[in-house]
């Protein structure tokens, strides 16, 4: 049976894309109007943060005092260039199995000039495990058009560092707040153009369930009693520090942080947050997930969007799609082969059974546009956020020189017949 699988594991390989490159910045001819590049011109600096005092999860034990330790992100930084900017990089990088390496094909140039301006933070916080390269198909995407993006290797939660899960539990929220300090603190030409007074986040699976408590969404009283399962429980009842009417949780939610885009956030299927906690979110919110999401669980997406009663917040849903849900890069080329490390291919890592992933990209680079134009920059977004909820319901009349009738709903920026599968739900502060 071994070699049967082996030898199957070598047919997909040699059956998987043709491509001398794993391109991280397609954009379909199919795809809606925002997915598209912007002006400017993307650059991309390596950088490295270290909180020198922070709690160390692991090697708390159950009594005493908790010991603190040096706690380093590895981060990449992308940005609007200069004009004149050549494109083209490599990131070197590796696989969901934590070993086989791959390089991903983009549109940044390394340490290239930073444009003139001042431009809104996003921050960008990968699931677990992940790394600072997940969701880099949507940093390029969004420094083109006037962000600076900040991504980083949260420790203890990467392909080739994952330590025990009690460790992102308690540290994921606040590393995003220490990113955010971190990049208001840069005195370099990043930090000229980087305006930290107005910054978002973008979280997939655990950095969704960070980027909820950093919003607002204190945790439950659940979450801190808990007495099982054991990787869910961190020593000393550390988890009391995020809890909801903590004074710890109040000083950890940021002003500055103006919006939340929560993709396949973990956690409420968990009872992490009661409705009281999520009612402590009044930051808008963008929700992004899969229909048939088995590890976030979809139902309990929903219980988040309708308890979030103190913001206005979205819902966008992708019908039949799994957790892997818009956030994950395309899978590389390699990760279509056996890997003997994980026991299988990394490729479910990535990818959807039933979604394009360069579609769901796009998609997500669309809807987190508007998201972050309409309530960082405050631009006037409303037509693409104000849709029929459910895309099959649009109707499509438009006259041969391309100008609709009164009759017109197809979400406004897709193409005909392009908007199939998609759902897009908006409450109101209130509601």
């Amino acid at each position: 049976m071994r070699h049967l699988m082996l030898a199957a594991a070598a047919t997909l390989a040699c059956a998987a894309p043709a491509l001398s490159e794993n391109r991280i910045d397609l954009i379909r001819p199919d795809a809606p109007e925002l997915a598209a590049r912007g002006p400017h011109p993307v650059g991309v600096r390596a950088a490295s943060f270290t909180d020198p005092d922070r709690i160390d999860v692991i090697a708390t034990t159950a009594t005493g005092t908790p010991p603190t330790a040096e706690r380093t992100l590895q981060a990449e930084i992308w940005y609007p260039a200069a004009d004149g900017t050549e494109p083209g990089i490599t990131y070197d990088t590796i696989l969901r199995d934590g070993v086989t390496p791959t390089s991903l094909t983009g549109s940044a140039a390394r340490d290239a000039a930073p444009a003139e301006g001042s431009f809104p933070l996003v921050i960008l916080s990968h699931g677990y495990p992940g790394n600072r390269y997940l969701m880099s198909h949507l940093a390029e995407n969004l420094a083109s058009k006037g962000y600076v993006v900040v991504a980083a290797d949260h420790p203890d939660s990467t392909y080739d560092d994952m330590g025990a899960f009690a460790s992102t539990l308690v540290n994921r929220a606040v590393d995003q707040r220490f990113l955010l300090d971190s990049m208001a603190g840069l005195e370099d030409e990043i930090g000229a153009i980087t305006d930290a007074d107005t910054a978002a986040v973008v979280g997939y699976s655990m950095g969704g369930y960070g980027a909820m408590i950093f919003g607002g969404a204190g945790l439950s009283q659940t979450a801190i009693d808990r007495t099982e399962p054991e990787r869910f429980i961190p020593p000393q009842k550390l988890l009391s520090r995020l809890a909801a009417g903590s004074e710890d949780h109040a000083a950890l939610v940021d002003p500055r942080v103006k919006a939340i885009v929560a993709i396949a956030p973990w956690g409420r299927q968990h009872e992490f947050w009661d409705a009281d906690g999520l009612a402590g979110m009044t930051k808008p919110l963008l929700l992004v997930a899969g229909s048939d999401d088995d590890v976030s669980i979809y139902d309990a997406i929903r219980q988040i969007f309708d308890q979030t009663t103190a913001a206005t917040r979205h819902l966008l849903t992708f019908d039949h799609a799994n957790h892997n849900a818009a956030a994950p890069i395309p899978a590389p080329v390699e990760a279509w082969a056996f890997s003997e490390s994980l026991g299988r291919a990394p490729f479910d890592h990535y990818a959807d059974p039933v979604w394009d992933s360069v579609r769901m990209n796009n998609v997500l680079q669309h809807f987190t546009t508007a998201f972050l134009d309409q309530h960082l920059k405050g631009e006037d977004r409303g037509a693409f956020l104000d849709l029929v909820p459910d895309a099959e319901d649009g109707v499509w009349t438009v006259d041969d020189a391309g100008t609709p009738d009164a009759t017109h709903s197809y979400w406004p920026g897709f193409p005909e017949r392009s908007a199939k599968g998609l759902m897009f739900e908006t409450k109101n502060a209130g509601q």
